[in-house]
């Protein structure tokens, strides 16, 4: 299942309004096929695994239940699976879709199929974040970068930022950009800085995602002189506009404090990247401006750290909510 998961996350960013699922297929101890969501949401990761082997008594991993409903785009997963008339499925999480939640599984073993149910669910429902964000609270799961000194600053009192974080830090943050449908920063950081939000990866360069910036007023967002090689730039009026997003079930606010702190303040925030840099800053940009916090009891518990790490010289700290 760990492996799936891997697989899992390899299409996170790409397949929205479709789960981004890991499949693989083992026979006698030994992967097989393995399949993953593709760009767009088809083929699904169980019909690219199926396309690979003849899983006849075969052991599948997938990381969300198959889905029971045809659509005009492809056949339903749990009749693909009948089908194939593997010995076992292991899926890690159920599907909330109303149109399988639990049909696909009682497809399968309807049919004879030996099916196990919660496997890794907490880290399938991590890696598949957006898709359960959309379905349970009816928008996209959206995760908060900060790269900021010890003492919490972005950047000097001039607004000079670059650079607070060094080169490995700033590639990982690419790396989280390749895993979002949509970026988004703020009017002045849009203004100030004119950013590509572009992926400057090798290899990954085909997955920068859309962006978007954050103005109460649309009048303010066309004024802005937004980067000619960028057709993509769309208009938030508030963080709570991120439910109207087409496809996009992944969101990445990158800045700057005032976009940061709207999400914040929204408790829209689902997910908290920081990168701290050993330097100490005094006075300048803190990271967040005004989250409406009146009683400092309420801004505990609110956190859990999910994973600290180094990278070069800077320390990178994963939370989600608590």
């Amino acid at each position: 299942m760990a492996a799936a998961l891997a697989l899992s996350w390899r299409g996170r960013g790409r397949t929205a309004p479709n789960p981004n699922v890991g499949c693989v297929i083992v026979r006698d101890g030994r992967i097989v096929s393995r399949g993953w969501t593709q760009p767009g949401g088809r083929p699904h990761a169980e019909a690219m695994a199926l396309a690979r082997v003849d899983a006849r008594g075969a052991d599948v991993y997938v990381t969300l239940e198959p889905c029971a409903h045809a659509s005009g785009r492809g056949p339903a997963c749990a009749d693909l699976l009948v089908e194939a008339a593997p010995g076992r499925v292991v899926v890690a999480a159920g599907d909330p879709d109303p149109r399988t939640d639990g049909a696909g599984i009682e497809k399968m073993r309807n049919a004879g199929i030996d099916v196990v149910e919660n496997v890794l669910p907490g880290e399938a429902r991590r890696a598949m974040a957006g898709f359960f964000a959309r379905r349970e609270k009816g928008r996209p799961h959206v995760t908060l970068k900060l790269a900021t000194s010890l003492d919490g600053q972005v950047a000097l009192p001039d607004g000079t930022s670059q650079w607070i974080t060094g080169p490995e830090a700033r590639a990982h943050a690419h790396l989280e950009r390749a895993l979002a449908d949509m970026v988004v920063v703020g009017r002045g950081t849009a203004a100030s800085d004119a950013p590509t939000l572009n992926v400057r990866l090798d290899g990954l360069g085909e997955r920068t995602p859309g962006r978007a910036v954050l103005t109460s007023e649309y009048s303010n967002f066309a004024k802005l002189q937004l980067r000619a090689d960028n057709p993509v730039w769309q208009h938030l009026a508030s963080p709570e506009a991120i439910a109207g997003l087409a496809d996009t079930d992944h969101v990445l606010v990158e800045g700057g404090a005032g976009a940061a702190a709207a999400f914040v303040a929204a408790d829209l925030v689902d997910r908290l990247v920081l990168y701290r840099a050993p330097i100490l800053m005094g006075s300048g940009l803190s990271a967040l401006g005004d989250i409406a916090l009146d009683r400092l009891d309420d801004a505990h518990g609110r956190w859990r750290l999910l994973e600290s790490r180094t990278l070069g010289k800077d320390r990178l700290e994963v939370y989600e909510r608590a």
